[in-house]
């Protein structure tokens, strides 16, 4: 009997080990913007509603900045001989979380906001959400950073959201809250959110 017990404990663990893991619903790819009409319409923004994107706004978002766009698996920007070496990172109010575009699930790391370590300038703890770009590879990563935030931007742009592009953080200082190990490194945050008042 003991050992029933103890296998039930056992599975209900394992079931909700990952229950902090945000599922996405599906992103869409109507509506919005004309693209020339988004790109005249892209702006820094740098006053947030505190209120959190809708599931669907996120989800979009995400997928806009680096999702899988074809069967083969290639992703929305390209990468230098489609190494795809770099990972979207997401930091909410709920805590940080690894973007895993093939199962349409932000994977929570910690369930600590860390936001924080952005707030140099005030208006980051103001923006609900921050995409940061992680990436060992040092000579194309920066550029692969470039292509999703302009992804981003525009999306935001299209959706009437407000964003912003970040470099004003300490890279050592979030490299180890994230826990970053080896060569990784954040080399880039945007922010994003409701504009305010809106």
């Amino acid at each position: 009997m003991k050992k029933l017990i103890l296998g039930a404990m056992m599975m209900f663990s394992a079931g909700t080990a990952n229950a902090a893991d945000i599922t996405l619903p599906q992103h869409s790819t109507e509506g919005g913007m004309p693209l020339m009409e988004a790109m005249a319409a892209r702006r820094s923004g740098r006053e947030f509603d505190t209120k959190m994107l809708s599931d669907q706004h996120l989800a979009d978002l995400l997928w806009a900045t680096w999702g899988i766009s074809s069967p083969d698996g290639r992703r929305v920007v390209p990468t230098a001989r489609n190494t795809q070496d770099i990972d979207l990172y997401v930091l909410l109010p709920s805590g940080s979380y690894r973007y895993d575009a093939a199962n349409n699930v932000l994977k929570q790391l910690g369930d600590k906001d860390l936001r924080s370590h952005l707030a140099s300038q005030p208006f980051a703890m103001d923006a609900p959400v921050h995409l940061l770009f992680v990436t060992k590879d040092k000579k194309y990563g920066e550029m692969h950073a470039g292509s999703m935030y302009q992804n981003a931007s525009l999306y935001c742009a299209s959706a009437g959201l407000h964003c912003v592009v970040r470099g004003l953080y300490d890279r050592a200082e979030l490299k180890q809250a994230l826990g970053l190990e080896g060569d990784y490194e954040v080399v880039m945050t945007e922010a994003a959110g409701y504009p305010k008042g809106k």
